[in-house]
């Protein structure tokens, strides 16, 4: 059923397709933007927030190890180098939010139609089949990653009440269903419009354990003892096997590169933002504080873990500081985790709601199910039946997943290493090539290139890198039988 109301024809919600003859835009309606969907009202306040959310996963709490394996010269250089890399080409890619023209052309209201309408449709589907791809990926590994925090939760409070010496080893698959359960709930909120304030939630929880473990890092170091630490991170036939460095230094090079990717949601965050000023300028600024105090951030985290642990920092830092004592701070940064994750999973999964349910109205306008819009509390939130039993069906599979596969995260890792070139880099480089007109062969379309090639480089370095390390994951596996 197609519903008419205040100058716009709505299919199951959303507004119709551009060039859909059941469109029509009224300008005075002041509740509709120019393209007649309801009004964006994002600022650079609260696309920084999404930015943030999506950006500083638990995995800043790796950066550490990573740099263990790196050394004090890598370690720091590699990750400014990847911030330099992440916030030029999101600035690029915001600049193809509106095709032709940057200001006044059409917009693109998904990562995908930007490629269609700037590279042709004959890469949207390469496009698509990398972004999903590891969409779902990141909401199966967020699932494993805050159900690690909960139980880690549960581990320090039972040490603390019965004693270090206590068997407090719990399963982590309570948790992934209790986690999954709340994402039910918020997966039923519309879309991004209405989740500045999970975001921000989700930004304030990052900072808080970020802070917590640069602050217990930093009275290590101080108060010591604290681990060994070179010049060139982990040492061959000291640490590690020459084999083991190279492994274990593209896995580092990875995890660097793949916790500043957010490239796959910056379209869904920027179609969030009101304009003027023009959405591009207000995106740029919003990229530059995401990624400047993501990088700040990560610098204190990996560079005072280092110091804290040296050589043989843990996979997590907040672990390496035991489950002991102070036990009340570790439990509110691992309370902070899992609440971020609750935000971050939801900005990364909202795509994916997205475009099914877009495509479910198109395929059935006439169908009450799919289209029909019910106001339970008498206010702006609605409930539509298809979007309850599709997003609630995969929340449900993810969980399964992760579940199923405890050691994901290497699996992620994988599908992080085949989806940053393509998103991050040649996308973004391309359209902007195609939108800018550039001359091929000039010099700025030679430097382009250059670091395209370079990242794709990188990519297939940590792929390989990946694939080790799920071998060696895969001899130890034991299905529903994970334990913390």
């Amino acid at each position: 059923m197609a519903r008419v109301g205040g100058g716009d024809v709505e299919i199951g919600g959303l507004p119709a397709p551009a060039g859909d003859p059941r469109r029509r835009v009224v300008a005075a309606d002041d509740s509709l933007d120019d393209d007649g969907k309801p009004r964006r009202t994002g600022t650079v306040w609260t696309a920084s927030a999404h930015v943030i959310t999506a950006v500083i996963g638990s995995g800043v709490l790796s950066l550490p190890w990573s740099v263990a394996q790196l050394g004090w010269v890598a370690g720091p250089v590699t990750l400014l180098l990847f911030a330099i890399i992440t916030y030029y080409t999101s600035v690029l890619l915001g600049d193809c939010y509106r095709s032709e023209d940057a200001v006044t052309g059409k917009r693109n209201y998904t990562y995908m139609e930007a490629v269609g309408s700037l590279l042709g449709k004959g890469q949207v589907w390469f496009c698509g089949l990398c972004q999903y791809v590891n969409l779902i990926g990141t909401a199966i590994g967020y699932t494993i990653t805050a159900s690690i925090s909960a139980a880690a939760l549960y581990k320090a409070n039972c040490f603390h009440s019965k004693g270090h010496s206590a068997d407090c080893g719990v399963y982590t698959t309570m948790y992934m269903v209790v986690f999954g359960i709340s994402q039910i709930v918020f997966s039923q909120l519309p879309n991004l419009h209405e989740m500045a304030w999970l975001s921000i939630l989700a930004a304030v929880m990052s900072f808080s354990y970020a802070t917590i473990g640069v602050g217990l890092s930093l009275a290590q170091t101080i108060t010591g003892p604290t681990g060994k630490t070179t010049i060139g991170g982990t040492q061959i036939g000291v640490d590690v096997t020459s084999a083991q460095k190279i492994w274990l230094t593209l896995q580092a090079l990875g995890n660097i590169a793949f916790a500043y990717s957010y490239s796959m949601v910056l379209i869904e965050i920027q179609d969030t933002v009101k304009a003027p000023p023009a959405e591009n300028k207000t995106m740029r600024k919003a990229n530059l504080m995401g990624v400047s105090t993501t990088t700040a951030f990560y610098m204190l985290c990996g560079c005072l873990g280092y110091s804290a642990f040296g050589n043989d920092a843990p996979g997590n830092m907040l672990t390496g500081f035991g489950f002991y004592e102070p036990y009340w701070l570790i439990d509110f940064a691992n309370v902070c985790i899992v609440v971020h994750l609750v935000g971050a999973y939801q900005v990364y999964c909202q795509p994916i709601y997205a475009a099914v349910e877009s495509w479910a109205a198109g395929r059935w306008p006439d169908s009450e199910f799919v289209v029909r819009q019910y106001h339970p509390f008498s206010g702006k939130f609605s409930l539509n039946m298809f979007r309850l039993v599709w997003r609630t069906a995969f929340v449900i599979v993810s969980t399964v997943l992760a579940i199923s596969l405890p050691f994901f995260n290497d699996i992620l890792g994988l599908l992080g290493a085949l989806g940053f070139w393509p998103l991050t880099v040649y996308f973004p480089v391309e359209m902007y090539i195609s939108q800018s007109k550039m001359k091929k062969y000039s010099g700025k379309w030679v430097a382009l290139q250059t670091l395209s090639f370079a990242c794709f480089a990188v990519t297939v370095a940590v792929t390989v890198a990946s694939i080790q390390g799920i071998t060696q994951s895969l001899k130890n596996y034991v299905p529903f039988k994970t334990k913390l």
